[in-house]
């Protein structure tokens, strides 16, 4: 339990925590914020506080693991089921509040779970698939979509322009394409565990 594998489980734990201030709504919140036609509760606030922080450890304990030297086959198995787990809940709340439709939830964790699988086929053969550029794009893609709507599209929200939508829009459109292009790049793993 070195200090990447630490980093991660602290994202994971994070988790219940963000989700407990998204969806219960007790009476001793403070009044929402409001700036003219702006308005964000304290409690989305804080829940958008704690994802991203929560996402932001995910570069931090990769980077640490591989400076060092720390790489372990727990953290290879954590990192990405935080990832997935941060994602999959956040977007299920989101779908839970009306702020996000859930097909793109059900798009977005249908391919982070079809990779997976990808990814465990791989291991059966010995071999690592390696995360690819557009697998970044699309992690980079969905943080912000997501922080966007959680924050009440702030600040766009000022000039009437919904980034937020464009933005979950483009990170289901992205995940899609990471995901197609993980199977291409690596069809030859499927086709050797079905021979």
């Amino acid at each position: 339990m070195n200090l990447p594998n630490r980093i991660t489980l602290a994202r994971i734990c994070l988790i219940p925590i963000m989700m407990f201030f998204l969806l219960v709504n007790f009476k001793f919140y403070p009044e929402p914020i409001h700036w003219g036609s702006f308005q964000l509760s304290v409690n989305h606030l804080i829940a958008a506080v704690i994802f991203l922080l929560a996402a932001s450890t995910d570069g931090i304990d990769g980077y640490i693991a591989r400076k060092y030297n720390m790489v372990t086959n727990l953290g290879k198995l954590l990192d990405p089921l935080a990832d997935k787990l941060l994602v999959s809940a956040v977007l299920i709340s989101l779908v839970e509040l009306g702020r996000c439709d859930s097909w793109i939830a059900i798009v977005i964790i249908s391919r982070e779970f079809a990779v997976t699988g990808l990814r465990q086929v791989a291991l059966l053969e010995g071999k690592v698939v390696a995360a690819s550029k557009w697998g970044k794009i699309k992690t980079v893609t969905q943080i912000v979509a997501i922080s966007l709507l959680l924050l009440n599209n702030f600040p766009f929200q000022f000039v009437s322009i919904p980034v937020d939508d464009i933005a979950i829009w483009a990170a289901a459109i992205i995940t899609i394409y990471s995901g197609v292009d993980y199977f291409v790049k690596n069809k030859e793993l499927l086709e050797l565990h079905n021979a």
